[in-house]
């Protein structure tokens, strides 16, 4: 019970990554606000964690939305944990063929939103003294892949993002951490992939030393960690969870 008693957002909670790590929190005793764009998914999820959760939906690229998210957790009690896991891709293809509004797309669910959390929940961390918040990055923003050029790039925005927050807000006691997941068995899968089929999956998985994808339950495993005490000394580490790709 790392978390007993803590709030926690986890954005993109309802599926995937995001619904490994409240389903860990919940575990681990968060109170869990589950914000998903899909608003009865994140309800349904949070039903079944029990009375401690709750699902809100939200789009994180707005900015309205998520001050709404904001207030709305903060009146449960002092917000301790933010997870930025909310994230989108795109289909593998050479990179001047992206269309412009697919890279807005993934820049502002990637990048933007992260700008759009901090600068409502830093302040109340900061006047609280601390907090954790974990940004969900990827093996592709250290070890990028052809032709996901600019998925790549939102996500070693996010590294850099992590690092320079880190640097900042130590002095406030707010630690800033990351995550690098390898692709798995969430449903962005298949658009990294471009097909899903064995011979295609066999493939991606000969990339990973470990030989498996990650799942929801690793990622909620290192997730909890890193916003628990256990890792008090820890901040501004972006952390692969890959089974040993970018080795």
């Amino acid at each position: 019970m790392r978390l007993d008693g803590r709030i926690a957002i986890v954005t993109g909670g309802a599926s995937g990554f995001g619904e490994g790590i409240a389903r860990r929190f919940a575990a681990e005793g968060a109170r869990v606000v589950v914000a998903d764009r899909n608003e009865a998914a994140a309800a349904a999820l949070a039903a079944d964690l029990g009375g401690q959760a709750l699902g809100v939906g939200v789009d994180v690229s707005d900015a309205d939305q998520v001050s709404a998210l904001v207030r709305q957790t903060a009146a449960l009690g002092r917000i301790e944990i933010l997870v930025n896991n909310a994230g989108v891709g795109h289909q593998p293809q050479p990179m001047e063929d992206l269309p412009p509004e697919e890279f807005e797309r993934v820049f502002a669910v990637n990048a933007r939103s992260i700008y759009l959390t901090a600068r409502e929940v830093v302040p109340l961390m900061k006047a609280a003294g601390g907090g954790a918040i974990l940004n969900i990055a990827s093996t592709g923003g250290v070890s990028p892949r052809p032709n996901l050029t600019w998925y790549n790039a939102s996500k070693g925005w996010v590294i850099t993002a992590t690092r320079a927050m880190a640097i900042e807000l130590a002095p406030s006691g707010v630690r800033v951490n990351a995550l690098n997941p390898v692709a798995g068995e969430t449903p962005l899968l298949k658009t990294f992939m471009g097909a899903d089929t064995p011979e295609v999956r066999a493939k991606f998985l000969a990339s990973i030393p470990l030989g498996r994808f990650s799942t929801p339950a690793d990622m909620g495993a290192a997730a909890a960690f890193l916003c628990s005490d256990d890792a008090s000394m820890i901040t501004g580490v972006a952390l692969e969870v890959d089974g040993g790709r970018c080795i």
